[in-house]
């Protein structure tokens, strides 16, 4: 997410790294090239204009502290300012306490609105809240049938009409919401490839009817300006409450995300950053500014963990460390919680100074797929008890899971090194307290 410009941003504060003070001439120099990297992003003129201005006021003058460099001041001044353009604080979803809470998603075909649908529907679901979603797309080939499969994987029902009308969908599902006692209904709407006259009439219909607690406009990040522009279009016309930024995972250069609420006005509101139907976050201005600046985001990543994370599996699993009896059927479990938190990029650019390194790197997120076959090739004891692996057996092992004796070496070797480590942390005291008590540096 992002990486690009974070490496880009990161050249251009290097400039008053190492140096004594902040000076005016320091402070040009690196606000001349911090705003080449934002009109490279794609960031609206505009909003780099004003951004820059604004930093460029809290630089000058500003007396360096002992305790910190001036490149730790200016990266602190942009991060706060990133954040202001950003939306300052989280806005979060207002959905009714009581009754039935309607929540409309608008956006331009191809945004990803049908599939941002799914991912909604499942957060909430997940906070216990029992929602229907009503496919309004009835002009989009395949589109309603696209958001039944994705339902069907998250177990939550889909209202469709046989008809090319999507008024009669939305009238009709609201009265099934109501019947059916579902406390959340999410319209997924048409899009075109561009703004038009019928699909602003449509919407705006739609609108009337089900009157929405909350609109929501998809758009694609990695549309850049595009993106902006067609918000501002939507925007006039539906008055949305809130916007959500798709495809971050892809080549997305930032512009949209840092010009978007400025522009329009709106926040946002959530991202998504990947296929799976758990790649979707809450948005954090705060969060995301430390992220574009290469600092990471560690409190997302542990609330993903918490969300993901079993309490009681992870006690067991604390126990057998302890007793140092972890085996590969532990090792595959630890394997499929790591993949429900989401995508292993986006999960290590989450953590600080990870993000500059992943530059170019090739992150396989089927890495752990050979992993989990080698496992499941082997025999129940033989997981239990991995020092009886001979050669024959490695070798059958190899060839049940499509993979070599090479790769099957290299696991046990892993494993093996793992086991000597936590032997050693079992001699020094492993507890819950001490992982507790580990900081992040």
């Amino acid at each position: 997410m992002f990486e690009d410009l974070s490496l880009k941003l990161e050249k251009a504060l290097k400039k008053v790294t190492g140096q004594g003070k902040l000076t005016e001439s320091n402070i040009s120099e690196t606000i001349r090239e911090i705003r080449r990297v934002l009109l490279d992003a794609d960031v609206n003129y505009k909003v780099t204009k004003d951004f820059i201005e604004q930093v460029s006021v809290k630089a000058l003058g500003k007396e360096v502290i002992s305790s910190i460099s001036p490149g730790q001041l200016i990266t602190k001044i942009i991060h706060d300012e990133l954040t202001d353009l950003l939306g300052s604080n989280n806005s979060q979803l207002k959905l009714n306490p009581s009754g039935v809470t309607v929540i409309l998603v608008v956006g331009l075909q191809g945004s990803g609105k049908t599939t941002f649908s799914a991912k909604l529907a499942n957060k909430l679901k997940e906070q216990k809240r029992k929602v229907l979603l009503t496919a309004a797309d009835v002009y989009r080939p395949a589109a309603v049938e696209q958001l039944k499969i994705l339902g069907n994987q998250i177990s939550i029902p889909v209202f469709s009409v046989t008809e090319k009308d999507a008024i009669k969908a939305v009238k009709n599902s609201l009265n099934e919401a109501k019947k059916n006692n579902f406390d959340t209904v999410i319209i997924d709407t048409a899009g075109r490839l561009h703004v038009d006259e019928n699909m602003m009439t449509e919407v705006v219909k739609i609108k009337e009817i089900a009157k929405p607690n909350e609109i929501l406009f998809v758009v694609d990040s990695m549309t850049g300006q595009d993106a902006v522009n067609s918000a501002k279009a939507f925007n006039e016309k539906v008055d949305f409450d809130g916007i959500v930024l798709t495809k971050l995972d892809g080549d997305a250069r930032g512009g949209a995300a840092l010009s978007i609420k400025s522009v329009v006005g709106k926040p946002i509101k959530f991202v998504s950053n990947g296929e799976k139907l758990k790649a979707i976050e809450t948005f954090y201005p705060d969060r995301m500014a430390s992220r574009i600046l290469g600092k990471g985001d560690i409190v997302s990543l542990v609330e993903k963990a918490q969300d993901t994370i079993d309490e009681r599996e992870a006690e067991k699993l604390e126990d057998k460390l302890r007793k140092n009896k972890f085996d590969f059927d532990d090792f595959l479990k630890q394997i499929k919680m790591i993949k429900k938190m989401g995508s292993i990029s986006s999960l290590l650019g989450m953590i600080p100074g990870i993000g500059s390194q992943l530059k170019n790197a090739q992150i396989d997120d089927n890495a752990f797929v050979k992993i989990e076959a080698i496992i499941n090739s082997m025999t129940k004891l033989e997981r239990i008890s991995p020092k009886i692996l001979n050669g024959g057996r490695r070798k059958r092992i190899a060839v049940g899971s499509g993979t070599s004796i090479q790769d099957v070496n290299r696991l046990l070797k892993r494993f093996n090194e793992m086991k000597k480590m936590v032997t050693k942390m079992n001699k020094k005291g492993f507890n819950s307290s001490s992982i507790n008590n580990l900081k992040f540096n």
